[in-house]
């Protein structure tokens, strides 16, 4: 019987992800280079790889397992199946042609958990995480207008509403009335990055706290919330996925 064909790069490139998934800790080019007995520059050229694919994400302290690794195991992130999750956003972003967002809370932390884009729709300039930019972004609005009146209140009282630019709204009394209004999606009208509009709709799910998003340039913005049906439907997608399904809301 002929031996397999074995692809020795990539043999090493998924040593470096078992060493990186074996580690509490972030692990340097220099350790995993030392730990596989690989040459340091083919360490940092397949390391750019992984990166590039999202198998890794590149920290201050070193590299851990990116987002991509817990699609492929279908993990679940607040109830939500991120590999299904996934596939909805790639559907969102080509039907809209617009980057398509998932956040999800967590511990009372809002986080962005997956981005789907393209050179020809690219995300935007994440340039502030969404612990100080929730109120500025139409994914944290989202999330925040679902959530009962006091943990509203709670997480509003407990994060700076930082002024992003001259169009974000940072009076907690003004934004909770904002949020307190009915309505099926919640914008960012450049109060997160000039130049970009953001629309986004909660997840109805009865288990799980999130959000769908898509971004577009601003002269998109009206073009887009015509046709902001199909952001409702890929969220009702996204809550058939978890245990319990999706509700109306």
């Amino acid at each position: 019987m002929a031996e397999p064909t074995i692809i020795h790069s990539v043999v090493r490139a998924l040593r470096l992800l078992d060493e990186v998934a074996e580690s509490d800790v972030p692990v340097t080019a220099k350790q995993l280079a030392s730990r596989t007995g690989t040459a340091l520059p083919t360490v940092y050229h397949l390391l750019r790889t992984l990166v590039h694919e999202d198998y890794l994400t590149r920290t201050a302290e070193g590299y851990v397992i990116g987002d991509h690794v817990d699609r492929l195991r279908g993990t679940k992130v607040g109830g939500l199946r991120t590999d299904r999750a996934h596939e909805i956003l790639s559907g969102l972003h080509a039907d809209l042609g617009a980057a398509a967002y998932l956040s999800v809370l967590v511990d009372g932390e809002i986080q962005l958990r997956d981005i789907v884009d393209s050179p020809t729709a690219p995300r935007a300039d994440l340039w502030v995480g969404f612990h100080d930019a929730a109120h500025a972004t139409a994914l944290g609005k989202a999330v925040l207008s679902v959530l009962p009146d006091d943990a509203r209140r709670d997480y509003l009282e407990s994060h700076s509403l930082e002024d992003l630019t001259p169009r974000t709204l940072t009076d907690r009394r003004a934004l909770l009335r904002q949020l307190g209004t009915e309505s099926r999606f919640r914008l960012d009208r450049e109060e997160y990055s000039l130049g970009t509009v953001c629309i986004a709709a909660p997840v109805p799910s009865a288990t799980t706290v999130a959000a769908v998003a898509v971004s577009v340039p601003a002269h998109r913005g009206a073009d887009v919330l015509a046709r902001a049906a199909r952001l409702t439907r890929a969220a009702t997608l996204i809550a058939l996925s978890t245990d319990e399904g999706a509700i109306t809301i």
